[in-house]
């Protein structure tokens, strides 16, 4: 029974990973500075990125020992969430990738759309 779920939580880590790095590209693809970086290739954690503009920075790791979603401005944290709840947090800004956002030149109006998703939590 354990080491199936181990196998289930090694299979679940690898699909964020991949939706991570998916997400990472497109957001690049929209103009935002986004990155995700992986340890070796069996895709057991990754370090996502984005900068939001204004020195807004969300930063989402993901690894064996657990989840963890920071948010930052001006590096100051503003939120950390860990485990189901940075993953809901992690859906609302793949949420807003699915609708058209404008061009990060414009970062008040992005943030305040993140920001007030943010407040939903």
């Amino acid at each position: 029974m354990f080491t199936r779920l181990a196998q289930q939580h090694r299979d679940f880590v690898q699909d964020l990973v991949m939706n991570l790095q998916a997400l990472a590209i497109v957001l690049e693809n929209r103009g935002y500075l986004a990155s995700c970086y992986t340890c070796g290739g069996q895709l057991n954690s990754a370090s996502f990125m984005v900068s939001l503009g204004d020195d807004h920075l969300i930063r989402f790791l993901v690894s064996d020992y657990g989840i963890t979603w920071t948010e930052m401005r001006d590096d100051r944290e503003l939120m950390k969430l860990e485990g189901a709840e940075a993953i809901s947090q992690l859906q609302e800004l793949a949420d807003l990738v699915k609708c058209p956002l404008p061009a990060p030149s414009k970062p008040a109006t992005v943030k305040t759309k993140v920001l007030s998703s943010l407040q939903l939590v």
